[in-house]
């Protein structure tokens, strides 16, 4: 069997450097780079239309926060996406924190 310590070593250094990098502890806090966006008065806005299961019951889920919290149902849904996309390894590509997608 070959030896593969040497590519476990470098994954576990690619690892550690990563996380280093996230700066983050929990992987689906808020974005600083995302919150200046979303609470920026003329960020340009694009709507969402998914399809998504009833059973999961994300409208109300989303009023319910929303009432909670004050914030936004917009607001909501990019906040909560753009932390699971990060969290999976899907940071934007932000050249500004008012950039407008392509």
């Amino acid at each position: 069997m070959p030896d593969l310590s040497h590519h476990a070593r470098q994954l576990r250094d690619l690892a550690n450097a990563l996380e280093a990098q996230s700066g983050l502890e929990d992987p689906y806090a808020t974005h600083p780079e995302t919150m200046e966006i979303v609470s920026g008065r003329h960020t340009s806005r694009g709507q969402l239309n998914y399809a998504v299961p009833e059973a999961l019951q994300l409208q109300r889920r989303i009023r319910r926060y929303n009432a909670d919290s004050g914030i936004a149902h917009g607001d909501i849904v990019a906040l909560a996406l753009d932390a699971f996309l990060r969290a999976k390894g899907y940071p934007p590509a932000l050249t500004s924190p008012h950039a407008e997608s392509p």
